[in-house]
């Protein structure tokens, strides 16, 4: 773990949490998401925003994108944890910042964040460094994917409770991994407590996708090719939707970037709103128990 790659953030989280910020700074209000933490936690020298990835039209649908799926999931967190829920799973972690933004309803639950043991470490390090902490009620859960450590055991240790109902989540994940990946952590979910909820996004085909957002697109694909983290898996709403039925799930939802343009965008007049097509969501829950 010598190695400052294996410790940082990789750039894929490091970029989403600056386009976050980017939100706030470059679209008017009112902001689907104000976050902030993630450029605290990077603290990047002043020249991030002349990026050619900041650029703020380039990025625009990009970003739109990714505040999109963050307040659908943070709506749907809270809801749940209305409802009586009390944990939440993120696989993937990477800078998610719900702990420290909505401290009021994540100091209920449970929060369990996995990822890898280096960039996790170096989160836990900043958020004390910002005066942010670790709270007890913030469990960091350490796995290491590539050496096949299985993260269900890794989240029992931490205090996960298998016997009560949770909600998982995994935000830009499912393209790197493969199919068979893919359908086995939906497996791993759909066993999980009567009342759980899986919320993913997944990656449709690019030829898909809206005519000016897919250079950008493609673009992604091959920097993520060359930088040796391949994007692996695309799927259609109707694929994903099997899928989730295949590996277990009682019913599945998909939501598409319509759905949150009319949630989060209808009434803005700059015409920001995600691409169709691109990336997406699954809902899914848990069977209810045979009686």
């Amino acid at each position: 773990m010598n190695d400052k790659q294996d410790i940082a953030p990789d750039s894929t989280a490091a970029r989403v949490a600056l386009w976050r910020a980017l939100h706030v700074e470059a679209d008017a209000p009112p902001h689907v998401l104000e976050d902030r933490i993630g450029l605290q936690l990077l603290a990047p020298d002043e020249e991030w925003r002349t990026r050619g990835d900041m650029d703020p039209q380039f990025t625009r649908a990009f970003r739109a994108s990714i505040v999109a799926r963050a307040r659908f999931i943070e709506d749907l967190v809270v809801e749940q944890a209305k409802l009586g829920l009390t944990q939440y799973v993120i696989l993937g972690a990477g800078l998610d910042s719900f702990a420290q933004r909505r401290p009021e309803i994540a100091s209920g639950l449970r929060v369990f964040e996995i990822d890898r043991p280096g960039p996790q470490a170096w989160k836990r390090q900043r958020l004390v460094e910002l005066g942010f902490g670790v709270p007890d009620w913030l469990r960091f859960v350490p796995v290491d994917f590539e050496a096949g450590e299985a993260w269900r055991e890794r989240l029992v240790t931490a205090g996960f409770d298998d016997g009560k109902p949770a909600i998982v989540v995994s935000t830009g994940v499912s393209m790197y991994l493969s199919k068979e990946a893919n359908a086995a952590a939906l497996r791993e979910v759909a066993v999980l407590a009567p009342g759980s909820t899986f919320a993913m996004t997944f990656l449709l085909p690019l030829e898909m996708a809206d005519p000016e957002v897919r250079p950008g697109l493609e673009m992604a694909e091959k920097g993520a090719r060359a930088s040796g983290t391949p994007f692996v898996s695309f799927f259609t709403p109707a694929q994903m939707l099997t899928l989730a039925r295949e590996t277990g799930f009682g019913e599945a939802q998909h939501v598409s970037a319509a759905d949150l343009t009319q949630r989060y965008f209808a009434h803005r007049t700059d015409g920001l709103r995600p691409p169709n097509n691109a990336e997406e969501l699954l809902v899914a829950k848990t069977l209810p128990p045979v009686r």
